[in-house]
């Protein structure tokens, strides 16, 4: 409790209920995250957290917005200068382990209710959506990007969702690898067949 208490006398309040709620999450899922359990968590009164967070929806949409910055610098790292289908599949692969390494935070970004005028997660989501774009940008430049994006990511994120619900197998992470860079290569392939058609 002192913890959480001196953090919030640093003007760190917002950042112990994100943390505090990043962990709920994690040991119980969305269903036992609230504000009253965030308080308690982070050793403040039962009213702290209502001064950065006007309900759960909108610490849902701060914390989702800490998860697309993290998930950002992870496909970054993944490839940072993609420029080949092949160099997209690994980019596919790490957006999937990250889902798989973090799932309780990665439905929390896309399946939790959330604010929707929330400006940081608005914000962090329009910053994948781009990334996503200009991926797709680098790697097929005679594409239209916007519905090739579309359909990448929908392809990917259907991936990871499989994944996490057990619908594939989720026990060997090269397995798992291998699993997604040949589901993108044989979009791809499909597509390029069709354009040529």
């Amino acid at each position: 409790m002192p913890r959480a208490k001196n953090t919030y006398h640093h003007g760190d309040l917002r950042a112990a209920c994100v943390s505090a709620a990043r962990e709920l999450l994690e040991e119980d899922g969305g269903a036992a995250l609230s504000l009253r359990a965030v308080a308690k968590r982070a050793g403040v009164s039962a009213t702290a957290p209502y001064r950065h967070f006007a309900d759960r929806d909108a610490l849902v949409s701060a914390v989702a917005a800490e998860g697309y910055r993290e998930l950002a610098e992870h496909l970054a790292r993944a490839h940072p200068f993609p420029e080949t289908p092949d160099d997209l599949a690994e980019i596919a692969i790490a957006y999937v382990h990250f889902a798989l390494e973090h799932p309780a935070l990665f439905r929390a970004m896309f399946a939790e209710p959330c604010d929707p005028a929330h400006e940081e997660r608005a914000a962090a989501t329009a910053a994948i959506r781009a990334y996503v774009h200009g991926l797709v940008r680098a790697v097929f430049p005679e594409a239209e990007p916007e519905a090739l994006s579309t359909a990448v990511w929908s392809l990917v994120h259907g991936l990871a969702f499989l994944h996490l619900d057990g619908k594939l197998d989720a026990t060997d992470p090269e397995e798992i690898s291998e699993r997604i860079r040949s589901t993108v290569r044989a979009m791809l392939t499909a597509g390029a067949a069709v354009e040529r058609g």
